[in-house]
């Protein structure tokens, strides 16, 4: 919370992160793996904070994807409460080798996911 009751704006990054890992666990996991010299990062992360949420009370994170490229995907975020929108996020997945922190092409068979799960 914030000095206004408010949750903090810092708390919807991490509702955007949980529905992000959730899909990724659900339905493409080898971006979640963390496991080998390969695996995804999140390059930068941004947040429209539209109307202010109070604690408590239940949301709804919708997450969708953009078009995967070479070593990249486009997230984007609503959150939802009451049948109002709370705020649009966004945020960049990046596909790097870990032993360099270098991006990297996406894996054909990740790539593929992401695209049958957009």
């Amino acid at each position: 919370m914030d000095a206004f009751g408010h949750v903090n704006n810092t708390v919807y990054f991490r509702y955007m992160e949980q529905a992000r890992i959730e899909w990724l666990v659900a339905r493409a996991p080898q971006c979640a793996a963390t496991d080998g010299d390969e695996g995804s990062v999140i390059v930068n992360a941004s947040c429209d904070f539209l109307l202010p949420l109070v604690y408590p009370g239940e949301l709804e994170v919708r997450m969708f994807l953009g078009e995967p490229r070479r070593s990249s995907i486009d997230t984007y975020y609503e959150i939802w409460s009451d049948g109002r929108k709370f705020a649009d996020g966004a945020s960049r997945i990046v596909w790097i080798k870990r032993s360099t922190g270098r991006s990297t092409p996406i894996p054909d068979a990740v790539k593929a996911l992401l695209h049958a799960s957009g």
